[in-house]
């Protein structure tokens, strides 16, 4: 939907969609931009510019317009104080990752805490009317901005300002009376010191006008009134309008502090702890002029890299203050914004990796380690998380209970970090060898395959500078694409089936064949449970044929028949495979115990990524930052089957989604978005209560025994548990005492095979010398103890005999050649499957008698290979029906 069109259109028509009752009262004027036409509604009927183009953009910067002074924290009561006075309900944010949106990662919005997906619909959820939120949310798109510009961040508050205009809520007039008031009454602005500008917005196939309101160029907020559906001109006006007023936090703190940067009234102590490792005075003139330079170049230019060319050129610094105070100043800005980032994410469940989400934490994580590395800082992260959370926990209290789980990720990344950092120096050189710099796609590539940030490349002259677009390419490549192509098929005008799974659940029953086609058919009612959130279909039998997969689609239930297809209208028997549902609802029961034990073993990041639940064996797949040790294993599976033992009451309720997730929280999303209204929850007494529409045991004693059988890291940040359960655990068990006995039994085996070995060695220890006495006195050739001798020039000596072994063969051959260099001796010998052959040749010998070729004859003859060099050589092979011949072979090489 073309955005300039609309706003067009309803700018041609300014009293229907922008005139409020407030500019009546008190006396706003409508102008539009001498500079850039857009509309903007003031008090001062001179003015002629825009917020935008207008001279006193970010003047407040060293003179803030109020004398009232609120941080981060201050300015948020201060807000919330005026709107629940107002007779809004104060709503705790919500995650910032996003649970209930199967389309996105991360919370990027305030009114993203009230959607919900129904279908290809977006609906509006609030849990009061009217309300107001402090939603912290994650934008990653502009991360090379953070720490430059001075009000870009990775993580901000969204003051959200919600309301439906009903009998409860409010409309447009309302809306922007309260916004005023807010800023003229709450935070005591001149009224003359605010701008209205006339906008629009438009997304997922609505929209609606806007009002944007400022206070010398800076914008503090965003009232959007979404009212339409449908294209510009067919339009129609929504069933449910939507006031949507959005409003930065760290902006009305800004706005009241008037410091250089947002970014020094936003961190409380973390800022100033930082300026003390580099002695620098953030109140200095010179900053405030730099800062204000920056932010109005940032309206001009879209290249970051301009923009701060410019402002430096402004501001009249040298290139010497440039690298002493603005580098550093932006290097721990970007400090301190990445790890608040980082602390709200991992408090919230989502763990740095390099899939998803993950990406983008862990780039920020590597690029806070980058600069204290290229600043060389003595910092104690440990501390920085402390000072963040002890600022933030009386509004966000949740971060104080995530504390040390925050710090255990965070020390674990940071060592990874160190570890790769010599393999990313040799990378960067081999870059450096090229006499060019990487494009952007090549820098992506660099960092999604080996970790190589562009900082760090930056750092290391590689590339001068980091290209604008990094970040953001970087971002969309990992956006959330879950979408699946449905399925098509003939189930218009269905009624949906009555589910009787979720009701008494029969294992025998009787159902009406509403539909047949192709190998399935369609019943008015049914106890076949069809796939769906990681189970597997029942089997069974239906008028005597086999059903071998069922399906939902949308309420209608396809059953799959192998056999006779029933005719539509008739009235059939139906059979569950009793024994097969038993198992798999033994398995989902322990999917979900399993799920809470190991968060309990590992820590508060352990969501479920993904589940499978089949009759004969299971398996559930956590979010972890690495693979199981065989003690956590044991630990976790120890947890279930305490759970197991204590007979728990399992209950399912349906709730209505909204207060399912006030009741419970978002961990209730273990196995992904509900897309329904009526949310179903299990719980195992407070153990663990989650959204599932599976099938479940009364009583967590039904389970009977849970055991894991093997455990993976298949992807950076998950790992796999698979497991069995029931009668299965139970024979897993049984099999697992035979084979141990069986270990046991072959590890005896084993040391008695060792024993007689070290007892065979030992005689040939003091068989060996008297046999050497033996051999070099023997002066005609013979047999001394099943060893061959012939004497000629050079004594040779052969053997396969099976009373020799390796150690005999290897020590005898060595040290008779040792003795008399004029000697050769080849010995074969069995060595499990396989044939082996070691030559000796003594250094005379050798000249004639080449030890490597007798070797590698020998081995030939055996299907094998062998090696060494005149003086000593070995091979083998595994055709033992040759061995006769590999013989004949290595005599007549010796002894002929």
């Amino acid at each position: 939907m073309d955005k300039k069109e609309i706003l067009n259109e309803f700018s041609s028509d300014p009293d229907r969609y922008y005139k409020v009752k407030l500019f009546e009262e008190q006396g706003f004027v409508r102008k539009s931009c001498l500079k850039c036409k857009r509309y903007f509604w003031t008090l001062d009927s001179q003015r002629g510019l825009c917020p935008d183009d207008a001279d006193d953009t970010y003047s407040f910067i060293g003179d803030p317009p109020t004398k009232k002074r609120f941080d981060y924290t201050q300015a948020w009561k201060e807000v919330e104080s005026f709107f629940v006075k107002n007779n809004h309900t104060s709503v705790s944010r919500y995650p910032v990752v996003c649970r209930w949106r199967d389309d996105l990662y991360f919370t990027i919005a305030s009114i993203v805490d009230f959607q919900r997906i129904m279908g290809s619909k977006v609906v509006f959820e609030f849990p009061a009317n009217p309300l107001v939120v402090p939603q912290t949310c994650l934008r990653f798109k502009d991360l090379e901005n953070v720490g430059v510009t001075g009000r870009h961040f990775s993580s901000f508050c969204m003051i959200g300002q919600h309301s439906i205009p009903n009998a409860q809520g409010y409309w447009k007039d309302e809306c922007v009376d309260l916004d005023f008031r807010l800023l003229t009454e709450q935070f005591g602005i001149k009224k003359e010191e605010v701008v209205f500008v006339e906008d629009v917005w438009a997304g997922g196939g609505s929209f609606g006008s806007s009002l944007e309101y400022f206070v010398r160029g800076l914008e503090l907020g965003n009232a959007v009134f979404t009212e339409f559906q449908g294209e510009l001109g067919k339009h129609t006006i929504l069933d449910q309008k939507i006031i949507d007023m959005g409003a930065g936090l760290e902006r009305f703190a800004w706005i009241t502090k008037g410091t250089p940067t947002a970014y020094d009234c936003c961190f409380g102590p973390i800022t100033n702890h930082l300026f003390e490792k580099i002695g620098i005075d953030s109140d200095s003139e010179m900053l405030r002029k730099y800062f204000t330079a920056i932010a109005k170049n940032l309206e001009i230019h879209d290249d970051l890299i301009e923009v701060r060319r410019n402002a430096v050129k402004t501001t009249g610094l040298t290139q010497d203050q440039v690298n002493r105070i603005i580098t550093p100043l932006e290097g721990m800005y970007l400090i301190a914004d990445h790890l608040r980032t980082l602390i709200f994410a991992i408090t919230d469940g989502a763990l740095p990796s390099n899939v998803g989400g993950g990406y983008n934490l862990r780039m920020m994580l590597r690029r806070i380690n980058g600069t204290i590395d290229r600043m060389n800082l003595k910092l104690d992260i440990d501390e920085l998380v402390d000072m963040h959370i002890d600022y933030l926990r009386d509004t966000y209290p949740e971060l104080d209970e995530k504390r040390q789980d925050v710090k255990t990720i965070l020390k674990l990344e940071s060592e990874r970090y160190v570890e790769s950092k010599v393999r990313m120096g040799k990378m960067a050189e081999r870059l450096k060898g090229k006499g060019r710099a990487p494009t952007v796609d090549e820098l992506i590539t660099l960092y999604e395959s080996d970790g190589i940030t562009p900082e760090y490349l930056r750092e290391i002259d590689v590339i001068s500078e980091i290209p604008s677009s990094f970040y953001a390419k970087l971002s969309d490549l990992h956006q959330s694409d879950k979408k699946k192509d449905i399925e098509q098929l003939p189930l218009d005008d269905l009624p949906e089936t009555d589910m009787l799974f979720y009701k008494d659940d029969p294992m025998e029953f009787d159902a009406k064949i509403l539909k047949v086609f192709d190998k399935s058919v369609v019943l008015d009612r049914t106890s076949f449970y069809a796939r769906g959130g990681g189970q597997e279909p029942d089997y069974g039998t239906i008028a005597d044929s086999k059903v071998v997969d069922v399906n939902k689609h949308g309420g209608v239930i396809v059953h799959e028949i192998d056999g006779v297809i029933p005719k539509q209208g008739e009235v059939v028997k139906c059979k569950i495979d009793s024994l097969r549902r038993s198992n798999i609802t033994k398995n989902h029961t322990s999917t979900h115990i399993l799920n809470s034990s190991a968060r309990g073993v590992l820590g508060s990041w352990i969501w479920q990524h993904s589940a499978f639940k089949e009759a004969d064996h299971a398996r559930l797949d956590i979010t972890h930052h690495s693979s199981l040790t065989d003690k956590q294993v044991q630990d976790i599976e120890n947890a279930a089957n305490n759970i197991v033992a204590k007979d728990m009451v399992v209950t399912i309720q349906n709730y209505d989604r909204g207060t399912a997730e006030q009741k419970y929280g978002f961990k209730i999303y273990q196995g992904g978005v509900v897309p329904v209204k009526s949310v179903r929850i299990v719980s195992i007494e407070d153990f663990d209560v989650e959204a599932c529409g599976g099938t479940h045991v009364k009583k967590t004693k039904e389970v009977e025994l849970i055991k894991i059988t093997k455990t993976k890291r298949i992807q950076d940040g998950v790992v796999r548990l698979e497991f069995v359960s029931g009668p299965t655990a139970k024979e897993y068990v049984k099999q697992q005492e035979i084979e141990n006995a069986k270990r046991i039994q072959e590890e005896k085996q084993k040391e008695i095979k060792n024993k007689q070995r070290e007892e065979e060695k030992q005689k040939a220890k003091e068989k060996i010398p008297v046999l050497l006495e033996q051999v070099a006195a023997q002066s005609s050739s013979g047999i001394i103890d099943e060893i061959e001798i012939n004497v000629n020039k050079i004594k040779s000596c052969f053997t396969n005999s099976k009373q020799y072994d390796e150690f005999f063969h290897m020590n005898f051959g060595k040290k008779l050649v040792k003795d008399n260099p004029n000697s050769v001796y080849v010995g074969i010998f069995e060595s499990g499957p396989t044939i082996r052959v070691i030559a000796y040749s003594g250094d005379e010998a050798s000249k004639s008698k080449n030890a490597g070729n007798i070797a590698k004859s020998v081995a030939e003859i055996l299907g094998g290979a062998g090696g060494g060099d005149a003086k000593f050589a070995q091979g083998g092979g595994k055709d033992t029906s040759k061995i006769n011949d590999a013989i004949a072979k290595a005599k007549s090489m010796i002894l002929g």
